[in-house]
């Protein structure tokens, strides 16, 4: 008699743990149901964890700022491209075709913030094949913005290290710079193909609402997590970190060599681009390390330090978003040919005045050397860049 009920009782609890195992997959295998694009929420809930503070949190925090993101970031990028499409026809220099293309893709990242700014109000209400359809997007573009920042910096690099070889293959390179363009798209959109094949609307543990997720199979493990992350890490940051550090450097150290031409300035434009992509990216893409370490080896058990650390994903996510408001200052209306491009475009849009006929006649008195100062951030074929 006691031996039938020491085994029913065993059996019993079998069937309990297999239920629990069933119903609560996240909790036991976080590869069952992933986090959603951002790799900041709900990865493998636990089950005495009650995150819902964190989506109220994001729900208050993330709309207002990704449409103030959206908004400044779409002006002054939709200002480059326009200024290319209508002052300057014709793309004469790798840093053109670069600058193009860097502005396209972060306007086309900043069209996806909408869509998760309503996600984080509400929920996902725009069917599967928009999900997929937006993270993708959304990673594509994030690449290859980074991979684009690159080669900018490969091309400063050549232009001002390498002068007289840049000089000599002017043609050449920008032949090769519109293929190195058509690299990134295809790299970027092939680093994307996670998102076409994972992406999809899911409910979050305790809620009705849907929300945009990567949802892995549970055969696949966290491996693919793992991966996911490992890739949006090394290659949306270290890569372009290491050869922008490596550029700038050796850029530096040769404008230490030069005699005037305004260098210190020349070098707090190096300063303000390398500070502005490490101070807006580190941070986050540190929050993607311990996620994949968090993924692969559960490390944060307490409840209220998990909800801390979502929170502050959430917030470091939206620092390294404003990158894409910054570009447009950073690496094209600082050069002098772009503001009175800016001044010119203004001018159509009847932002400000039109220039009178004194203010002609007194430009035209100045001082040729103050008018046709040289640049030492660029060659004669690249000044736009980084010109001063």
């Amino acid at each position: 008699m006691v031996d039938d009920l020491f085994t029913m009782n065993v059996t019993s609890m079998d069937d309990i743990i297999t239920t629990m195992i069933t119903e609560k997959p996240s909790a036991f295998n976080p590869s069952a149901t992933s986090d959603n694009y951002d790799y900041s929420e709900d990865y493998g809930d636990d089950l005495l964890c009650d995150r819902e503070s964190v989506r109220v949190f994001r729900s208050h925090y993330e709309p207002p700022l990704f449409w103030m993101i959206a908004l400044v970031g779409g002006a002054g990028n939709l200002a480059v491209v326009w200024i290319y499409l209508n002052f300057r026809r014709r793309l004469k220099t790798m840093t053109d075709v670069y600058l193009l293309n860097l502005a396209v893709a972060d306007l086309l990242f900043l069209v996806t913030l909408p869509l998760w700014a309503a996600e984080a109000s509400h929920s996902w209400i725009f069917g599967t094949s928009l999900c997929k359809i937006n993270s993708a997007l959304y990673k594509v573009n994030l690449f290859s913005s980074m991979l684009l920042l690159t080669c900018i910096s490969v091309d400063r690099y050549i232009a001002i290290v390498q002068t007289t070889k840049a000089h000599n293959s002017q043609v050449e390179r920008l032949r090769c710079s519109r293929l190195v363009c058509a690299g990134v798209w295809l790299l970027a959109l092939l680093l994307a193909t996670p998102e076409l094949v994972f992406a999809a609307p899911a409910k979050v543990e305790g809620r009705t609402q849907d929300y945009c997720r990567m949802v892995f199979p549970t055969h696949l493990g966290n491996n693919t997590k793992i991966l996911v992350l490992s890739l949006q890490v090394s290659m949306g940051f270290c890569l372009p970190f290491i050869v922008m550090a490596f550029c700038y450097s050796v850029i530096v150290a040769t404008l230490l060599k030069t005699q005037g031409f305004q260098k210190h300035k020349a070098m707090r434009v190096i300063l303000a681009v390398v500070v502005a992509f490490v101070v807006s990216q580190l941070p986050y893409n540190s929050v993607l390390v311990m996620e994949a370490v968090q993924a692969s080896n559960i490390t944060i058990t307490n409840c209220d330090h998990l909800k801390a650390f979502d929170k502050a994903g959430q917030v470091l996510k939206s620092l390294a978003y404003m990158h894409a408001c910054l570009n447009p200052f950073l690496y094209v209306f600082v050069g002098s040919r772009f503001r009175r491009d800016v001044v010119h475009l203004l001018r159509c849009c009847r932002c400000v005045p039109p220039v009178t006929k004194i203010q002609l006649s007194t430009k035209s008195s100045r001082s040729p050397l103050s008018s046709t100062r040289a640049s030492v951030m660029s060659d004669s074929e690249t000044s736009q860049a980084l010109s001063l």
